[in-house]
């Protein structure tokens, strides 16, 4: 069968250049019939899908040590199969991407556009800018209009230089306002890849943002409207009426929808396949009315109520296949009009072109700086910013498209326009990379620890719950730590919620707002439960409750923050005892991911304690003498070092509750073998003040275990295990004689317990008890090698 195939993109069909191509039916009988498989439609579709996310994904994987988003990875790796790279062999552009596989390609990677704009719409809180403040509408609307006059005065005075389609005045200001515009879909990918939602700067340019995109909007429907006659742009005006009263039946049906799931149960999926259905009609009439078809997806996202249940089911069902499956699509369609050689001779369009946009990005860049600046911003986070609110991405690409198809620009402009956007967010990712530290705050150098604070002042501590059965252990260690009128405690109680179907983190005070997360699950027990264990202890606890909802990757972030605002000197952390149990690195309940602790504990400003909670402290019956009542049985391991420095002096504090009895083991190597002499003479410092002081406690004994290696320390660990103990307290591992730990190293596979407190924690001790794994306070500049490690996990996460 011979078809007849047009080739030119848009142009007329009598202009349009005709080629004659030979084709065969969808499937293939197989290759052991003679039949070169590349001839079958379907066979050509699945090998061109498989180069294109072959390449993005290698491409990612080599440029992801360079801190490259995942877009310029897709751009460059749709320009690989074009004319510019593999496209120009022409036997591989004719038998792999042959002509019509354009039209394909174009079509599957729109529809991938358009779901990826409508669960961007589900991602955003629209709401938000109601709330926006001076800075952030200063940013958003000063960070466009100085760019938007900058770009539009450049091409009135170079009016007689441009292309005859770019002096049309509506065409004008569509090119100015993209240039100008700043996109949210494109700014949040690239802050999520960058860890950097739950940080200062991810935060303001968030909320900027979203000024910046309603204007765009705007901007996009004068733009459609203006290019019209005017009973055109009556009709497009009626149509947006129309598809906008739709959009709000739609909200109204999805409202139902989350009424009507039950408390803490998913959306039918039933119900998630119509929303996804809704998106494509919606589209559809977006299109055939001229609209555009990125507009109504993104209206129709917005309407979408935020967060779980109904926006969390929706980008848990859709986004890896939406991101990953139909957007390489576009992205290899873009690399087949992409074409370097196109330019050559083609200067007079693509210069002005050129001109403009580099005007447009550094224009942009120095006014959200001088705003910045002028908010009195440092020039590092105000230059970090400048360039956050300036990265081009998707919503531009197919803004590129939208111009090829209406004819504005050609290929030269059109591969100028793509090459200038990827090379641009290219050097700026890598740049906010090096400009800004989120976790510089954190970085204090004052001391603030268990060890350092006087005994005689309020305890200031930070706990992180995930869930209910975390809250059950932290009461108990709070309820033992000895809590008095002398020394209170201010608990700042941090509820941990996965950011799930909305992008911008959300960090509530319950003190100052009355915002709820009923959705979430346990969310009012867990309070309940705070507030009448406070009310049990009456002045001696106060409670100040938080809530956090951001990425797991980024969680650290609100902890640490919240620790240096409130001068924390303790951070508990709930440990996950799935972990323990399977020994895998993707094991959790519900959002608590290895990576916090381990994150947390690389950038904490203050000492932390890691909980492995096993149940309530038990009675253990065994009558104290001198008290005449019933204890609790707890035990401490000095093994040396700054770590178990802090775990004695928190275990000191308990020695003070009467209901609590101590024994303190610590660890020497046999003849002082591997002894840190600096070191060695602060553990003697502090072990002499601990025994001195209680000396006269009978609940309070103090033992000296010498051993040669790390067996024998395992050994007396376990002789201690037949004895029963309702919770062992351990230093994690910084400053240990590693004497007392050769040969256990290897073992270990939880960093964030450090070897002792991993191997307390399993079940080869034989002991049902809890676990505290102490680490004291790192200050700036002086963390020791061994820190590498966590320090690197956290900063290579995406």
């Amino acid at each position: 069968m011979v078809k007849m195939i047009s080739v030119g993109g848009s142009q007329t069909a009598d202009q349009a250049l005709y080629i004659c191509r030979h084709s065969h039916g969808t499937h293939p009988r197989g290759i052991f019939y003679g039949e070169n498989p590349l001839d079958f439609s379907f066979p050509l579709l699945l090998l061109d899908a498989i180069l294109v996310i072959f390449f993005i994904r290698s491409l990612h994987f080599l440029l992801k040590p360079l801190k490259q988003p995942h877009i310029v990875s897709k751009i460059l790796g749709g320009i690989m199969i074009g004319p510019s790279v593999l496209g120009r062999n022409r036997a591989f552009a004719k038998n792999v991407f042959p002509d019509n596989t354009s039209y394909v390609f174009k079509n599957i990677g729109l529809v991938g556009f358009v779901y990826f704009l409508f669960l961007s719409g589900v991602k955003m809180d629209i709401t938000a800018i109601a709330k926006t403040g001076k800075k952030q509408l200063s940013i958003g609307l000063i960070g466009v209009l100085v760019p938007f006059l900058t770009v539009l005065s450049i091409m009135i005075a170079t009016r007689k230089t441009l292309d005859k389609e770019l002096t049309r005045v509506p065409v004008m200001q569509g090119i100015a306002s993209a240039f100008a515009v700043t996109t949210f879909p494109v700014l949040y990918q690239v802050i999520k890849e960058l860890n950097l939602l739950s940080s200062e700067v991810g935060k303001l340019a968030m909320s900027s943002v979203l000024v910046s995109d309603c204007i765009g909007v705007v901007c996009m429907i004068i733009f459609e409207a203006a290019r019209m006659e005017t009973i055109d742009a009556l009709w497009v005006l009626i149509s947006f009426i129309g598809i906008a009263a739709l959009i709000g039946g739609f909200w109204k049906a999805m409202v139902w929808i989350v009424k009507s799931t039950p408390e803490r149960k998913p959306v039918d999926p039933g119900y998630v396949v119509w929303i996804f259905l809704a998106v494509m009609v919606i589209a559809f009439l977006s299109d055939v009315s001229g609209l555009a078809v990125a507009n109504a997806p993104l209206w129709l996202g917005l309407a979408v109520p935020a967060g779980p249940p109904l926006g969390a089911a929706l980008v848990e069902g859709a986004d890896t296949l939406v991101t990953d499956v139909l957007m390489p699509f576009s992205y290899a369609f873009v690399g087949m009009y992409t074409d370097v050689s196109s330019m050559v001779g083609q200067w007079s369009s693509v210069v002005p072109l050129f001109v403009m946009i580099l005007a447009a990005y550094f224009t942009k860049v120095v006014t959200v700086l001088v705003v910045a600046l002028f908010f009195e911003m440092t020039v590092r986070d105000g230059l970090a910013l400048s360039l956050v609110m300036s990265l081009r991405g998707q919503v531009e690409i197919l803004i590129f498209m939208h111009w090829m198809d209406l004819e504005i620009i050609q290929v030269p402009s059109f591969t100028m326009l793509i090459i200038l956007t990827t090379v641009l967010t290219a050097i700026a990712t890598p740049l906010i990379s090096i400009l800004y530290d989120p976790t510089r705050p954190y970085k204090v150098n004052k001391r603030r620890a268990i060890q350092y604070t006087p005994p005689n002042t309020e305890l200031h501590i930070v706990a992180c719950i995930h869930d209910q059965e975390s809250v059950t252990g932290f009461l108990n260690l709070l309820q033992v730590s000895n809590p008095s009128a002398s020394s209170p405690f201010a608990v700042y109680a941090l509820r941990l919620i996965e950011l799930v179907g909305r992008a911008a983190p959300v960090f509530v005070d319950h003190e100052q707002q009355a915002q709820g997360f009923e959705q979430y699950s346990g969310f009012n027990a867990i309070h309940n439960a705070l507030k009448l264990f406070q009310e049990s202890q009456g002045d001696y606890v106060k409670f100040n409750m938080f809530t956090t909802v951001s990425p797991t990757r980024t969680m650290y972030q609100d902890i640490c923050d919240l620790a240096v605002t409130k001068k924390a000197i303790l951070i508990i952390l709930p440990y996950n005892k799935e972990c323990l149990e399977t020994r895998t690195e993707a094991a959790r309940p519900q959002i608590l991911l290895r990576s916090v602790n381990c994150c947390v504990l690389a950038h904490a400003p203050c000492s932390v304690g890691v909980l492995v909670d096993n149940g309530p402290f038990r009675d253990n019956k065994i009558v104290n003498s001198a008290m005449r009542r019933i204890t609790h049985r707890f035990a401490v391991l000095f093994l040396g070092g700054a770590d178990a420095r802090e775990a004695i002096a928190f275990a000191d504090r308990m020695a003070g509750n009467v209901d609590v009895s101590l024994t303190a083991i610590r660890f020497l190597s046999h003849n002082n073998e591997g002894d840190d002499e600096m070191e060695k003479k602060l553990d003697d410092g502090l072990v002499t003040w601990f025994w001195v002081k209680n000396e006269g406690n009978k609940r309070v004994v103090y033992r000296e275990v010498v051993v040669q290696n790390g067996e024998e320390t395992v050994a007396a660990i376990r002789a201690m295990g037949k004895d029963y103990y309702d919770l062992w307290i351990v230093g994690r591992k910084n400053g240990i004689n590693p004497v007392l730990l050769q040969g256990l190293s290897n073992w270990s596979q939880n960093n964030e317990l450090g070897v002792i407190g991993d191997f307390i924690a399993s079940t080869d001790v034989g002991s049902r008890a809890s676990v505290l794994v102490v680490q004291q306070q790192v200050l700036r500049g002086q963390e020791p090698a061994s820190r590498g490690l966590l320090r690197w996990f956290s900063s290579c996460s995406y």
